[in-house]
């Protein structure tokens, strides 16, 4: 099944504007995280977290609101288990010791019932965030052994800084819009990666192809194919994905809304990365056909 059937886009004419494009938006997101740096979440700042009981099934708009009106403007407010059953947690709150912020809890939610108390420190926080970036940092170095192996170097070098430049563009959304940043935005990146590098992966594998069956088009045309005849699949793929995490952001509730955004800047980026940085790059970097053809050895006939 296509969605097109055959198009004749000149993606690579565009690459020197794409390349402009790119240098922009990767400059003013270090330069929004260097300014701002990250909203952190709970799950990295550390915080206490409540345990709370309630008679019949909880309305957690309604805890939220409470919980706002009290000062706890970022408490994080999920189902845990059973419908009546609900977790909250909150950051440090106006120097509050842990005594006097649970006494706080109780007298904001005065209909719950308190069953446990967890409190969550910054070095749990900390420790999150370094495996974090130490699950990118990896993440990244395998997926550039496993392309340099699997074709060829160039596309191994491009792909690598597709990889960065897709997780850089989405965090830095985050900071400059302080949206909180939790372990389900990280997540997200994570998930975008991938996403980006299968699309990457499938060009890629289109462009091998061409160059051993055409033999008198350059590397930018060669490119320009495959970005074409791939150009069905990956408006299917990423827009029905698109679709349904645009209606997970709508409806899901705020506990996912960093976990859906991240995802739907991750594909629109991922997507355009995998023409204008993945394949742009391949290109300046010398792409030829010589790279994908079969070596082979003649032998010599040294008989008199």
């Amino acid at each position: 099944m296509e969605f097109f059937k055959k198009t004749n886009i000149d993606f690579m004419g565009l690459r020197k504007w794409a390349a402009v494009a790119s240098i922009v938006m990767f400059i003013a997101s270090i330069a929004s995280l260097l300014a701002f740096g990250l909203n952190f979440g709970l799950d990295f700042t550390g915080g206490t977290q409540f345990q709370l009981q309630y008679a019949s099934a909880a309305n957690l708009p309604q805890i939220r609101k409470q919980l706002k009106t009290a000062g706890f403007d970022q408490a994080v407010v999920v189902n845990f288990g059973a419908s009546n059953s609900v977790l909250v947690r909150v950051g440090k709150h106006q120097n509050l010791n842990q005594q006097a912020l649970t006494k706080k809890i109780q007298q904001t939610l005065p209909n719950a019932k308190l069953t446990a108390v967890e409190f969550i420190g910054a070095q749990v926080g900390h420790e999150l965030a370094y495996n974090g970036i130490l699950a990118l940092v990896v993440a990244m170095i395998a997926t550039t052994i496993y392309i340099a192996l699997r074709f060829e170097y160039r596309f191994a070098v491009s792909s690598a800084v597709a990889l960065i430049h897709d997780p850089l563009l989405i965090i830095g959304i985050f900071s400059f819009f302080h949206i909180e940043f939790d372990l389900t935005a990280l997540a997200a990146v994570l998930t975008v990666i991938g996403y980006s590098l299968n699309d990457t992966i499938v060009v890629f594998d289109r462009v091998r192809e061409n160059f051993r069956k055409l033999r008198k088009s350059d590397a930018a045309e060669i490119v320009n194919l495959s970005v074409n005849q791939t150009l069905s699949r990956t408006i299917m793929t990423s827009g029905l994905t698109l679709l349904a995490v645009i209606a997970l952001f709508l409806f899901g509730g705020p506990k996912v809304h960093g976990f859906a955004l991240a995802l739907i800047v991750g594909i629109v980026v991922g997507t355009y990365s995998s023409i204008y940085v993945a394949g742009a790059l391949a290109v300046a970097l010398g792409l030829k056909r010589a790279d994908f053809l079969p070596s082979v050895n003649k032998e010599i006939d040294e008989r008199p």
